[in-house]
């Protein structure tokens, strides 16, 4: 009770002074608020955000959201949709925006989201604004999807697979515990994104050479944080390790609800948060996975137990070697996408709330293992950071100490993903009369 209460007081002291903090305008946010957590719980449950459809729906929904505001008030530069409708009602065509694109991607939910519409709608009074503010949500809506129709994020690529080779990607369908043959995520790398011109716009340079110095320190750095039951991984470093396995999708749309509640944004922040946060994860995964079907780098878990034949005497091979959570993901190492995406969301957050802000982060939940494996709480559930470059940071380096990356993936992964940030903050959604 007393850990809580001291992560309660460092969050709220992160936001005193800060402009956006003070006055009863923290619940006037809500509508933008609750449909993200509504629209996220939907993804979650329909595949664990293990395709690209759940994130793409938020920055579709957020931006219709962010569009419908901003074309009764026009605070920042639209996306999609550049109608006006001054007298609209903002709740109303909020509202509308996001249940029109949430429904149109999950049918399935439709009930529930038609209770959250409902329940919205009816906080405006009827008349010619709450129409205006419907028709409006639908146009918005309707713009944002025309504008995505047919990107790509579906897409099913033919993944080649390449002789065995030092520093070659290579099947461990035992570890991944996924069919032999089977590659995630080739045709991520060939979906238009929301925020860059094109998935290689901003690039990694390509991994160390594996008979350089540069990779002889990340392979044994890895080799021995890295592995299960570790003697020289400390206790806090396998906490990070387990505690930053939750998708970005889930923990950093938690982490901004939170902080946008304390901060007390209001609509028109709130949803150009959480529209700028989603194309930024969204057009993280993107870039991550352009580079790493790109470069095709192998995992520690085959580098390290087939290093007798990597041509490099300075590699210590174990031919037993396992990682802290005994499974690898099924695609190229380099770089990290959990790495890009953190420092993508983050990049985005430290822009709303200020780059020096400090912060407590939850995570209640973690697979074990795999995707689909049991849950296990982390313990405590939180972790405090001073700002958000080093939540960033950290996020990346977990891969690290987990024994799923290179040292030199989770690096070139926070860079990826804060360059990305910093070009869509400064091409989408600007301040007007910046």
């Amino acid at each position: 009770m007393e850990a809580n209460r001291i992560c309660l007081a460092i969050v709220v002291a992160a936001f005193a002074g800060n402009p956006a903090a003070a006055g009863p305008a923290a619940a006037t946010a809500d509508v933008v608020l609750a449909w993200n957590a509504r629209l996220l719980a939907a993804a979650e449950a329909e595949d664990g955000f293990l395709t690209l459809k759940g994130v793409r729906t938020a920055a579709m929904m957020h931006v219709a959201m962010h569009d419908a505001l901003n074309a009764i008030t026009p605070r920042y530069a639209p996306y999609a949709y550049h109608g006006h409708a001054p007298d609209a009602d903002p709740v109303a065509a909020a509202a509308q925006a996001a249940f029109a694109v949430a429904s149109s991607q999950y049918p399935g939910e439709a009930p529930q989201l038609r209770a959250e519409l409902e329940r919205f709608l009816a906080q405006a009074a009827e008349g010619p604004p709450r129409r205006r503010g419907i028709s409006l949500g639908e146009s918005v809506a309707h713009a944002i999807l025309a504008r995505r129709d047919g990107d790509g994020w579906n897409t099913e690529a033919q993944y080649a697979w390449q002789p065995m080779g030092p520093g070659v990607y290579a099947e461990f369908d035992e570890h991944s515990g996924t069919p032999k043959g089977f590659v995630f995520g080739a045709g991520w790398a060939q979906v238009r994104p929301f925020l860059m011109r094109s998935p290689d716009q901003f690039r990694s340079p390509p991994p160390p050479d594996v008979a350089s110095d540069a990779y002889v320190a990340a392979y044994d750095e890895v080799r021995e944080v890295g592995r299960f039951q570790s003697r020289t991984r400390t206790a806090d470093e396998t906490h990070l390790a387990l505690w930053w396995k939750e998708f970005v999708e889930a923990s950093h749309n938690r982490l901004a609800r939170d902080l946008a509640s304390i901060s007390g944004l209001d609509p028109w922040q709130a949803a150009r948060l959480f529209a700028l946060l989603n194309m930024a994860i969204f057009d993280g995964y993107i870039a991550s996975f352009d580079a790493k079907f790109a470069y095709n780098h192998w995992r520690p878990y085959t580098a390290i137990r087939w290093a007798a034949n990597d041509g490099n005497p300075r590699t210590v091979p174990e031919a037993d070697w396992n990682n802290l959570h005994r499974h690898t993901y099924a695609f190229p190492s380099y770089p990290s996408a959990h790495g890009t995406a953190c420092a993508a969301a983050m990049g985005v957050m430290a822009n709303v709330f200020g780059a020096r802000r400090g912060f407590t982060m939850r995570i209640p939940l973690v697979d074990s293992a795999g995707p689909g494996s049991p849950k296990i709480a982390p313990d405590p559930p939180t972790r405090s950071f001073a700002n958000f470059d080093d939540a960033a940071m950290e996020c990346a380096l977990s891969r690290v100490y987990l024994g799923i990356h290179f040292r030199y993936d989770s690096i070139q992964g926070n860079r990826l993903g804060s360059t990305l940030a910093g070009y869509g903050l400064s091409h989408h959604l600007v301040p007007i009369g910046r």
